[in-house]
């Protein structure tokens, strides 16, 4: 009997949750605003035609690379 209500309350909440059909509203791309003493490196020249570059930063080597779409990816 337990399990049979498990079930029907199973059932219930997958069919509520596709029925939110909300959406988050898009991000508006902004450039973060730089000072001008600020360095500014261009990606293209930082990552060079490989299109990655390992940093090493306190004894620790990360991977910053570029995905297809374009994106950058800072991994350890």
């Amino acid at each position: 009997m337990i399990m049979i209500i498990i079930v029907k309350l199973i059932v219930i909440f997958k069919h509520y949750s596709r029925m939110d059909n909300t959406t988050t509203p898009a991000k508006e791309k902004t450039t973060p605003a730089v000072a001008p003493n600020e360095r500014r490196i261009d990606s293209k020249s930082l990552l060079g035609k490989e299109g990655r570059v390992i940093i090493e930063h306190d004894g620790q080597l990360y991977l910053l690379r570029q995905t297809q779409a374009g994106k950058l990816i800072l991994t350890k």
